[in-house]
This record gives C-alpha cells, sequence and structure tokens, in this order.
C-alpha cells in the first residue's frame, strides 16, 4: 500500500506526469477518429469502420498503459535512484510489482474513461455497444500488457541502460502482429501464424466480431486467456531469473549509478 501511495503522489504532486499519461491517447483518438471520418466519406460501403478503429485505439491504450505501468514505473524508480532504496526495504517482489498493477490499472480506468467519452462527443461511438463481452476483452489486454511489461522490464535487468527505450518500443513491435486496426487475414500469409500466437489478436478479432453483430466470441476469449496464462507465468519465471541474475552480478547497484 505504502507503495501505491508513493507513485499516486508523484503523479498528483506533478501535472507534466499527468499530461503524459492523458495527452497522448487523447490525441491519437482525436487524430485517429477524424482519419477514419474522412475515409468514411470516400468509401461509405462499411459503416462500422469508424467504430473498428476509435474501439481499437481505446483497447490498445489498456494494452499500453498495462505494460508502461511496470515498465516505466520501473524506470521512474531507476532515475530518481530510489530503487535501490525500494529492494532494501522489508519488501518483496511481488509486492513491488503488485503496486504497479494497482497504479497502472487506476490509470487505464481513468484514461479509457476520458476517451470513451470523447469517443461518443466527438464520433458518436459508445464502447458500451460492446456489452458484457467488454469486461473479458478488456482483462485479456490488461494481463497481456502486464505481461509485456515485466518482459520489458526484465530485459533492463539483464540489458542495462541501453535497453531503456524498450519500455515505450515494445508495445509498438508487437502492434503490427496483434490485428490491432486490421484482420489477421490482411498480413501476409507467412506472418499470420506469429499473430494467432499473440493473445491481443483474439482480443481485437473478437472486438470487430461483437461490432458487427456477432453476440458469441467464446472461442476468442479461450484462446486469449490462453495464451495468457501461458505467457504470464513464463514472463513471471523469466522476470524472477532476470532480477535475481541482476542481483548476483551487482548489476542493480550499477543502474543506478
Amino acid at each position: 500500500m505504502g507503495l501505491c501511495n508513493r507513485y499516486f503522489y508523484i503523479y498528483t504532486r506533478s501535472g507534466f506526469r499527468l499530461l503524459d499519461v492523458i495527452f497522448w491517447p487523447v490525441m491519437d483518438l482525436v487524430v485517429w477518429g477524424l482519419i477514419a471520418k474522412y475515409f468514411m466519406r470516400l468509401n461509405s460501403d462499411n459503416p462500422t469502420a469508424v467504430s473498428f478503429l476509435l474501439g481499437a485505439i481505446i483497447f490498445f491504450n489498456i494494452l499500453n498503459r498495462a505494460q508502461q505501468s511496470i515498465s516505466v514505473s520501473f524506470l521512474e524508480d531507476l532515475w530518481s535512484r530510489n530503487l535501490l532504496n525500494a529492494f532494501v526495504a522489508p519488501i518483496t517482489v511481488a509486492e513491488f510489482v503488485a503496486s504497479t498493477f494497482v497504479v497502472g490499472l487506476t490509470q487505464i480506468f481513468a484514461v479509457s474513461l476520458i476517451m470513451s467519452v470523447l469517443a461518443f462527443c466527438l464520433y458518436t461511438f459508445n464502447i458500451l455497444a460492446i456489452s458484457f463481452a467488454l469486461i473479458p476483452l478488456f482483462l485479456n489486454l490488461l494481463f497481456m500488457g502486464w505481461s509485456v511489461g515485466m518482459f520489458t522490464t526484465a530485459l533492463i535487468f539483464r540489458f542495462g541502460h541501453q535497453a531503456e527505450a524498450l519500455a515505450w518500443a515494445v508495445p509498438f513491435l508487437i502492434q503490427p502482429v496483434s490485428a490491432v486496426f486490421y484482420p489477421v487475414s490482411v498480413l501476409p500469409q507467412w506472418l499470420q501464424p506469429v499473430a494467432y500466437m499473440v493473445p491481443a489478436t483474439y482480443v481485437f478479432e473478437g472486438m470487430r466480431a461483437v461490432l458487427s453483430g456477432n453476440v458469441d466470441i467464446t472461442n476468442f476469449l479461450l484462446k486469449a486467456a490462453g495464451l495468457n496464462i501461458f505467457y504470464f507465468i513464463a514472463i513471471s519465471i523469466f522476470f524472477g531469473a532476470m532480477l535475481n541474475s541482476a542481483r548476483e552480478r551487482g548489476a542493480l547497484a550499477k543502474l543506478v549509478l
């Protein structure tokens, strides 16, 4: 709880940090929404195109924020030279990671709410049209984001400062094969098996299916959940191994110097 309060205190005391959390998702929504409306004017054969794009932007924000809640929080402790204090304190690694989960979840709820309200006001897109499928789709993206965040942080443990850029790059590296803005069928044939190994692929395909009127997306949800469980367990083991390795090599102390 103390760690959560610390992170919340940082955000409430810094307007620039709040701006960073809110500004980019809102700008993505506004710009891509206007682009979608423009293409709809050019070709109105598919009236759900705008809904697909806006839903994808809001959902991808969930994945991106969940990932950054872990990796960027770790980097902030690193930059403020507070990392050693956190690990010297009588807290476990699980508590440290769980605090980033809680803070990230709060950010996601706040930003997603703002984006959803803007999407409705600007483009009359109602995210609640996804109905009961919204919750399991949300949870699958959340767990995948956490897994990616732990994986990114583990790479920083292993490679040090030179890997810091991955905290922002990794979500966009997997975006092309996650079927965020287009179905898997658009991808080259050789790349489609890779896409089907990504949990987010089934989330975005399921979202488009619901918006198209398909109420049964159980198959998508089960596949996404199965992959998420597998990756979460495997990456948790990898995260622990990289952290222990960094401790044994004295890399944690070197990171803050």
